[in-house]
Parts: structure tokens; C-alpha cells; sequence
């Protein structure tokens, strides 16, 4: 079979190093499928991918896209699946591609319920990021109240959900006025606008609750600012960065009120789950996309063909992004 996809065969800039490519796949062997994709998730990780960071870097040719959901429609021997069958596929495994070629024992090949792709695709990652934030770092308690910046983002919007669910109460940092009613509308408790006089803010939006966990995707010295909102003995905990700057704490939050700052990724976290806890994880994850109770904000919308423009929205960032972009490699 030939499909087209995505590759590049340097780093650099999307623009310039990303050529869309006929390619023969090759029939499936044992334990292969081959999977027509219906949704692809385009993430900042795809744009750095090509670019080439360090924590990143492959050897090229590479075809990027971390995130796919589609429908298998040839398969080898002893593949687990038959053609018809809705699967995720393995993360990373190049889904900006009309098809792809993948074995059934990738990281996250699974299948897939019925339900709106595109919703199903930005679950994936970004649902078990949120409730591994949630559940991982601090103990909670029903109640409890819990910081997060970047609140608009879709991991932002997921811990809302997921919060309210298990009984947590949110107070959640915005840039944008406009966005604080569509916040509170998904469920959360509060909504505050970042800046100076932060605290005093935080205090009277939660009725001085001491926070234990803060959760950051920002990065930069907007770390401080949380970390003095936190009660002693709190904790942050970093997940992204939309500054490209270190995460700045201050010797004296760390020294005279034990505030903590540690990084988290989803793989590690699932590395200490048994398969059957990672597998009930995601399942719960993807009912609640499936069934509307777990929503993402679209910016867009983009073909294969498209792909110079996709890239270019997703390094927007705020207002001008304003939500994640959705690659649609059939069409």
C-alpha cells in the first residue's frame, strides 16, 4: 500500500524541512496492523520534534505526530485485531500520515470507542497528564483546594473535570478575562487573573485555604508567584513550559517554608502503575471524551496538504491560538 505523510529529513524550522511524501508501507507482518487515520492531535512536542531539541531528537527521516485515532484496515498474523476495528495508536509513531504501519505491543495501541475522534485523540495524552497530576504528588483529601496556571489549556480544562469529579476544589490561574465564565462553566471554583498581588487574590478567592499542590505549565518566574500562594510544605509541580525559561524559585520560599518544586511526565508516572491500572486509566479517560464529559477547545482544523498553516497556528500561543489543532490526514 502507498499512503502519504509528513516527513523531514533535516532539523529545523517546520516551514522549511517538512516535505509531504509518497511511500510504500508494505504489507503487515505478524502482530502488524495497518490503520487509516480519522484524527490526529498537533502538540507543541510535534513542533520541537522537528526542530530537533535535545530531549527530542531523532535520527531523520522522522515523521511527526505523537497522537492518532483510526480504523485498521489490513492486518498481519496474530495481530489481535480485524480490519473495522477503532484503535489509539502508539504514541509517537508518526500519525501525520493518511495511513500507518504499526505493531499491536507499541506504547498505547489500543482500541477505541465510538464517539467523536477528534475529541478521543486530545484525551490520550493530555487526560492521563491531568489525572496523573491530580493523583500522583500529594494526597488529597475530598475538599481540598488545588492551584494550576495555564488553566485554559486543555490539561488545564481536564483538571478541572477531574477535580470536581473526585471532590478537589480548583482555583485556576488565567491570563484573559474573557475566558473566567467558560472556566467556571466546566466546573471550576474559582478563577483569578495572573499577576501582581497574586496571593492576596488566591486568599480571598479560596477563604485562606492552605494549598498544597500547585501545578505549573509555565515555567519562568511565574513558579515564585505560585509558590507564594502555597501553604509551608507545599508543593509544585511542573508539567510544561510556555516560556522556554527554567522554572525560578526563591532560596528563601525553599529554606523558611519547605515549598518543593519537582517535574513530571506522564510515562514516568505510568511506570509505576501495573498494566491493568494504566489500562483503566485510559479506558475511563476515553469514556468521558467519548461521552462529552471530558471536552477540549478546537482552534482548527487542517488537511495533510495543510500542513505549513498547522504548524504556524500551533506556535501561536494565548488568545492567538486559542485552543489545539486538529490534523485530519484523509481529509
Amino acid at each position: 500500500m502507498r499512503t502519504r505523510r509528513l516527513r523531514f529529513s533535516r532539523h529545523g524550522e517546520p516551514a522549511d524541512v517538512l516535505r509531504l511524501e509518497e511511500v510504500e508501507l508494505g504489507a503487515p507482518g505478524a502482530g502488524e496492523v495497518i490503520v487509516k487515520l480519522e484524527a490526529s492531535a498537533m502538540h507543541i512536542a510535534d513542533i520541537k520534534l522537528v526542530q530537533g531539541i535535545d530531549a527530542l531528537r531523532r535520527a531523520p527521516p522522522v515523521t511527526p505526530g505523537f497522537e492518532g485515532v483510526g480504523e485498521v484496515v489490513e492486518t498481519g498474523a496474530d495481530s489481535g485485531y480485524a480490519a473495522g476495528d477503532r484503535v489509539f495508536l502508539p504514541l509517537g509513531c508518526g500519525t501525520f500520515s493518511e495511513h500507518v504501519r504499526v505493531h499491536r505491543s507499541g506504547m498505547g495501541m489500543r482500541r477505541a470507542p465510538a464517539g467523536d475522534a477528534e475529541q478521543l485523540v486530545l484525551s490520550n495524552i493530555n487526560g492521563a497528564t491531568a489525572w496523573t497530576l491530580l493523583r500522583d504528588f500529594v494526597d488529597l483529601k475530598p475538599g481540598e483546594w488545588v492551584l494550576q496556571d495555564a488553566a485554559n489549556s486543555n490539561v488545564g480544562r481536564y483538571l478541572i473535570v477531574l477535580a470536581a469529579k473526585w471532590g478537589y476544589r480548583t482555583v485556576n490561574l488565567v491570563r484573559r478575562q474573557e475566558v473566567v465564565q467558560e472556566l467556571k462553566n466546566l466546573g471550576a471554583d474559582a478563577v483569578v487573573l495572573d499577576g501582581p498581588g497574586l496571593p492576596e487574590r488566591i486568599r480571598e478567592a479560596t477563604g485562606g485555604a492552605g494549598i498544597r499542590l500547585g501545578i505549573d505549565a509555565i515555567a519562568g518566574e511565574g513558579v515564585m508567584r505560585m509558590a507564594d500562594c502555597l501553604a509551608d510544605g507545599g508543593l509544585i509541580v511542573n508539567y510544561g513550559t510556555l516560556t522556554d525559561k527554567p522554572c525560578q524559585i526563591d532560596f528563601w520560599q525553599m529554606f523558611l517554608r519547605d515549598i518543593r518544586l519537582c517535574g513530571m511526565s506522564t510515562t514516568r508516572c505510568f511506570a509505576t502503575r501495573t498494566a491493568a491500572e494504566i489500562e483503566a486509566l485510559q479506558n475511563e479517560i476515553a469514556r468521558m471524551a467519548a461521552d462529552g464529559r471530558l471536552s477540549a477547545r478546537i482552534a482548527a482544523r487542517y488537511t495533510l496538504d495543510q500542513y505549513q498553516e498547522a504548524f504556524a497556528h500551533a506556535a501561536r500561543t494565548g488568545a492567538a491560538r486559542d485552543g489545539k489543532i486538529i490534523v485530519l490526514p484523509n481529509g
